[in-house]
């Protein structure tokens, strides 16, 4: 029935040239977001638009600005800069310029694009402003460098203004730059506000930029959908989140980059020295640490350092609004205790495991918005004790809205089988006091913060040497059996291992969680292989 009632592009009043490279892109009808903004857009609204990474919002802007860009052509006027699209990194300023050159296949004469986000010198990039492309993609810092060098001058050309990614483009700390870079535009022009969440700082941009803006809230277009990101709940009490854990990642059931939220600095800690008895070495990303050692936790992760990261969010934290990130920190020294579940990029994150769960469906969707981004698949696995079914319910709830069925699918793991693993686990947990917790805070934030002063004078004349600091260390104030390290033969050879690696070949390349499988219709083949 959706798909009937929804304007199609050819009734949007678009130039030809522009459906028919829409047509080559195989779009065969706009997506929720495309559909609501592209009129609003056309009609010269000012728009401000909650919506995710992959819900088609770049072309949501970009068909609008293309379109006015070569409406205006058709009375002769000088070649100008006429839109500006700022984004909050090199990689999505590349991906935006990609997306307008397909939009603009046929008519790449009258609408000419320039990405300057790039590393490359700004003298460098002179010559490609001074033919004044039609549409400018950069960051805030870059296009306001540019702006100063009088490379590009805005203030009486400008028609078209998009901030895509808003608040990332604050947690990244480029709220200066932007503040500055909106002196150098004219009085008048047409903003596009896009955004994840409406966070305080996007809701003052909006005052800032929007003028009578129509606001898009758009449900349901908070996470991609079952194809791209598969979401897991597994019922499990205390004890059994720790074997859980431990068997999903000694025996590398789950693979690639992973983000284990808890719900409090200590259980961060807790779950840190339990892995160390195992050899598993994870960061804690810590509110306690000075700012550059998060952010450099963040980046190895992102280099690929460290397979794991276990963390907190927000919503225990005092000020969920704050969306705290490294450029921030710095400012405010008030660090209100720092969550990771919005505002720093962690890149290529296969799999989110909620070890506790989230206290508000907002933590939810953006704990489990950590992975699947772009057109990246991802796997969230959320562990339910008995006391949170509640809070479960409420997020299925929420994401289930209109579709029926439920959003979080059963993860058919069967507790029996490591069985075997239970006693390892118990020894495991025994070493891991209160005081070992403690005293593993402790040392990490003195390590830390002697670190935190090093790393700043240091890594700036040697950048290479990053590495040298990592933050996975065992900080194992709990004494190590080096007999846990080891998985022994007779539990490896176990059924469940053989069952897991033969799971694993159907899967190969395929989903980040070998073993997920969710067998709803039973026995049907190769079920875990529908990613």
């Amino acid at each position: 029935a959706m798909a009937t009632d929804r304007v199609q592009f050819h009734e949007m009043g678009l130039d030809d040239r522009v459906l028919k490279a829409v047509a080559d892109l195989g779009w065969s009808e706009p997506t929720l977001i495309q559909e609501k903004a592209i009129p609003l857009a056309l009609e010269g609204k000012d728009l401000l638009a909650r919506a995710r990474t992959g819900s088609g919002k770049t072309a949501a802007y970009a068909v609008p600005v293309i379109q006015r860009i070569l409406a205006s052509k058709q009375s002769v006027r000088e070649q100008d800069v006429r839109a500006l699209v700022l984004v909050p990194t090199k990689e999505l300023g590349q991906q935006v310029q990609a997306m307008v050159r397909q939009l603009t296949a046929y008519c790449s004469r009258d609408v000419r694009v320039a990405d300057v986000s790039g590393k490359a010198d700004l003298s460098a990039q002179r010559p490609i402003l001074m033919e004044k492309p039609d549409v400018v993609v950069g960051t805030p810092s870059r296009v306001l460098a540019h702006l100063n060098a009088q490379n590009l001058v805005l203030h009486s050309s400008l028609e078209m203004l998009v901030v895509d990614e808003a608040d990332l483009i604050f947690s990244f700390g480029f709220e200066a730059d932007l503040k500055k870079l909106l002196c150098h535009l004219p009085k008048i022009y047409q903003s596009f506000l896009m955004s994840a969440t409406l966070s305080e700082d996007v809701q003052a941009l909006k005052e800032l930029l929007l003028h009578n803006p129509v606001i898009l809230k758009l449900q349901g277009s908070q996470l991609p959908d079952g194809s791209q990101l598969q979401q897991y709940s597994i019922k499990c009490e205390e004890e059994d989140k720790f074997l859980l854990t431990y068997t999903l990642l000694k025996l590398r059931l789950v693979q690639g980059k992973t983000l284990v939220f808890v719900g409090t600095v200590d259980r961060c800690y807790r779950l840190k020295l339990f892995l160390e008895q195992f050899g598993i070495p994870a960061c804690v990303l810590n509110s306690e640490l000075p700012v550059q050692s998060r952010c450099h936790i963040i980046t190895q992760f992102n280099q690929g350092f460290y397979d794991y990261i276990i963390a907190t969010d927000e919503e225990s934290l005092g000020d969920p609004s704050a969306s705290s990130s490294c450029g921030q920190m710095l400012k405010r020294s008030k660090d209100k205790e720092y969550g990771v579940s919005r505002g720093v990029d962690f890149h290529n994150v296969a799999n989110v495991i909620n070890f506790d769960f989230p206290t508000t469906v907002d933590s939810y969707i953006h704990r489990v918005g950590r992975t699947a981004r772009a057109d990246n698949p991802g796997t969230a696995l959320s562990f339910i004790s008995h006391t949170e079914l509640g809070l479960l319910s409420q997020v299925e709830e929420a994401l289930t809205g209109e579709n029926s069925g439920s959003a979080l699918k059963p993860y058919e793991f069967k507790m029996e089988e490591i069985e075997g693993f239970r006693y390892r686990c118990r020894d495991a947990m025994r070493s891991v006091t209160k005081q070992a917790v403690r005293e593993a805070r402790l040392k990490e934030l003195k390590q830390e913060l002697l670190n935190s002063e090093k790393l700043k004078t240091y890594f700036e004349d040697n950048p290479r040497d990053l590495q040298l600091l990592r933050h996975d260390k065992d900080l194992h104030p709990a004494v190590v059996k080096p007999h846990l390290k080891n998985v022994p033969e007779y539990l490896s050879k176990t059924r469940t291992h053989t069952r897991f690696t033969k799971m694993a070949k159907n899967v190969q390349g395929k989903n980040p969680l070998k073993s997920f499988r969710y067998s709803g219709g039973r026995n049907r083949k190769g079920g875990a292989a529908q990613s």
